[in-house]
């Protein structure tokens, strides 16, 4: 359940200095007004203002009590409670706020905006809102509020503020897309190819190496075994990571980084995906790297050398070993020294 900070403080009322006044009352926290008064009244009223500290303390409700109460309430003690967004703190002085229920625009627009105040005032930095896709009409309220657009993801928008008057240093969205290519040779020199149904090879009868992307949280080693088996239907074994190269815009923006992976066939028998493969066969390596397009095509061409290496003398490659982060999540080190790997492997 979404829940909402009630954060505590006297409410002091500028117009009350003297006589009774029908203004509208503004809460004050440390001298800043957190009202619907204009700019211009802001500041005239600013020095009326007494610049203390007043004592806080925190209360936790959910979204739907905290807005049958309304945007504020005054407890027994006669102190008037304002309510604000709830968020946790990141490692880095930040805060993220996650939508979770629906809010009527102009409540949330208040709470924003008493939030954004009482942030500040704790020092905070970078503030995220994850907003979901359904409630895409908090958006604009959002962005004038000086937020911007960080990322995006099918069932969510990733907004963010950098709050104080230092250089913003909120790391920008993910820069790179990587992909993997797949050498599979087996015992007659033949390598595993296709010719793609769409795409940029498509109709122009190349003979390709299975290429995809690796998806979010998979491994390279883990995402090229299985994007042969999507593609060909023939099961494999990962190697090594032959050679890799990065190139820049080549999707929208975003750089690419392109891990050519050597693979061992456990099957042979081909059974292609129809919606994106057009063919695929086995064909001797000598023919696949005398194609005009490979010779022609220098990255290509490249990459077709390196292949022909390995399958000759077994030009050393990148084995994966398995190890853990400082968390404890499990990853690979990619070491080019397979013998090393293998007694590394084996003491650990």
């Amino acid at each position: 359940m979404s829940v909402l900070r009630l954060k505590s403080i006297r409410l002091f009322n500028p117009f009350l200095l003297g006589r009774q006044s029908s203004a509208p009352r503004s809460v004050v926290v440390q001298g800043q007004f957190l009202s619907t008064f204009t700019p211009c009244k802001r500041k005239a009223l600013e020095g009326l203002a007494p610049r203390v500290s007043f004592p806080v303390r925190y209360k936790s409700v959910s979204t739907s009590t905290a807005l049958r109460r309304g945007m504020t309430e005054r407890n027994d003690s006669g102190i008037e409670q304002i309510h604000l967004l709830d968020g946790f703190q990141d490692s880095y002085g930040g805060v993220t706020v996650e939508m979770k229920e629906h809010m009527d625009a102009d409540v949330f627009a208040a709470l924003l905006r008493a939030s954004i105040s009482s942030w500040k005032q704790q020092g905070k930095k970078g503030v995220w809102i994850k907003l979901p896709i359904e409630y895409s009409h908090l958006v604009d309220i959002i962005v004038k509020e000086g937020f911007r657009y960080h990322h995006a993801e099918p069932n969510y928008l990733m907004l963010v503020c950098w709050l104080p008057e230092t250089p913003d240093t909120i790391p920008v969205n993910a820069s790179h897309r990587v992909g993997v290519g797949a050498f599979v040779l087996n015992d007659k020199r033949e390598v595993l190819v296709v010719q793609e149904h769409s795409g940029r090879f498509q109709g122009t009868g190349v003979w390709k190496l299975p290429t995809g992307v690796v998806n979010e949280g998979e491994d390279i080693c883990h995402a090229v075994v299985r994007e042969v088996k999507e593609e060909t239907g023939v099961d494999t074994k990962f190697v090594e990571v032959l050679c890799f190269r990065q190139s820049h815009k080549s999707f929208f923006t975003k750089s690419d980084l392109f891990f050519l992976c050597v693979l061992q066939p456990e099957s042979s028998a081909i059974d292609k995906q129809n919606v994106e493969i057009e063919a695929a066969q086995w064909m001797p390596i000598e023919e696949y790297a005398k194609q005009p397009f490979v010779v022609k095509n220098k990255q290509f061409n490249f990459m077709a050398k390196i292949c022909l290496a390995k399958a000759d003398d077994g030009h050393p490659g990148f084995s994966a070993l398995a190890t853990t982060t400082g968390g404890g999540k499990r990853t690979y080190i990619y070491c080019n020294n397979p013998e090393y790997v293998e007694n590394l492997a084996s003491s650990m």
